[in-house]
């Protein structure tokens, strides 16, 4: 389970690199600006993360769920550290794969007042990171709790009989 949960932080990232909100930069050709410097796009980026990376737990626990009713401690945890391992390799793949992280050689290579976009990054990383476990920890014990097989009931000893007063007999 926990190199599906891997493999599958690649598709996490590419979904990140395309989804997340570009954060446009522009350069005078002595230094680099935002574009809109009240642009709300560095957190967009992070919350795209999270957000994708919270329905990858969810689906991750779904299906952990349906194929493995019985789990266990090692399936829990297997998912949980396939949640983190997929989140890194998800960061890696969206970071690796966006725009170029040398932004000075890219501003120069456009030239002055062209715009371009920043290096996509996570501001807030650990907390993007645990979002995938933290996800697939909580469907995975709603679905136990509401779906898993039941432990059987235990025999209770009989009861006395009661007394015509309403209490038990003495011994």
């Amino acid at each position: 389970m926990a190199a599906v949960s891997t493999v599958a932080g690649v598709g996490l990232g590419l979904l990140w690199l395309w989804l997340a909100p570009r954060v446009p930069l522009i350069s005078d050709g002595k230094a680099v600006f935002l574009r809109h410097s009240e642009g709300e796009s560095a957190i967009g980026a992070d919350g795209t993360f999270v957000l994708l990376a919270l329905g990858f737990g969810a689906v991750a626990a779904g299906l952990v769920f349906l194929l493995h009713r019985h789990g266990g401690p090692a399936l829990v945890l297997a998912l949980a550290g396939g949640g983190v391992l997929g989140s890194l390799l998800g960061w890696g793949v969206g970071t690796f794969l966006g725009p170029t992280h040398d932004v000075v050689a890219h501003a120069k290579a456009v030239g002055p007042s062209v715009v371009f976009d920043a290096p996509l990054k996570l501001e807030m990383w650990a907390g993007a990171m645990m979002a995938w476990p933290i996800a697939a920890m909580i469907v995975h014990l709603a679905l136990t709790a509401l779906f898993g097989p039941r432990d059987p009931e235990p025999d209770w000893p009989p009861t006395p009989p009661m007394s015509p007063t309403g209490s038990l007999p003495q011994d």
